[in-house]
């Protein structure tokens, strides 16, 4: 666990919800950083990830959640402390890019079902108009390519990350993953078939 992360979500409406259920809270982080860098072991996970939850704040202080999902990479880290993502055209409703034109605080929940692996990210973005970046559009290109036209990118300045336990996670699988997993067997099944009919 990052230690800025802990400082930012452990309010002090936090402390005594801690303090009430268990007689406890966790230890103070006032030493913590300005922000914390992301380490090579956040960085594999990122840039494996196909998909991954944005949470926003909407201009009347709603929460705001809304999936992503791409190619394995389309979430990239540019750098030690930040990372970002092509955005194509959707439903056009904005509600995500409207938002942070008023408050730019994300959070970024990031699954891996199968390892029961879960990583959340506490950062600063912004919404670039793609026509303006065209640098910056291909460091965010997923790999492989995309069909349709980069409208906007997305820059997210990393604050700091925590990592979750995998109680509760039930472990699901992609259609690819389930694949891979049985194609020996669809390959034995016909190789026994093939025996059965000489």
């Amino acid at each position: 666990m990052a230690d800025k992360f802990m400082q930012t979500v452990l309010t002090p409406a936090v402390l005594e919800a801690e303090r009430h259920y268990y007689g406890r809270t966790y230890p103070s982080f006032a030493d913590a950083p300005e922000s914390d860098a992301l380490r090579d072991e956040e960085i594999e996970f990122i840039e494996s990830r196909d998909s991954f939850y944005l949470a926003t704040i909407t201009e009347n202080d709603w929460p705001y959640l809304q999936h992503r999902g791409g190619p394995r990479g389309f979430l990239r880290v540019l750098g030690p402390q930040q990372i970002g993502f092509a955005d194509y055209g959707g439903n056009r409703q904005m509600i995500s890019v409207g938002s942070l034109a008023v408050n730019d605080r994300v959070s970024l929940f990031l699954m891996d079902y199968p390892t029961r692996e879960r990583l959340k990210l506490l950062g600063h973005a912004r919404v670039l108009d793609a026509r303006e970046h065209p640098d910056l559009v291909e460091k965010v290109a997923p790999p492989g390519g995309h069909a349709a036209k980069v409208e906007r990118i997305f820059v997210i300045d990393v604050l700091s990350y925590d990592w979750n336990c995998p109680k509760f996670i039930t472990p699901r699988f992609t259609a690819a993953e389930v694949e891979t997993a049985v194609a020996p067997l669809k390959a034995r099944i016909a190789e026994l078939e093939a025996q059965l009919n000489q």
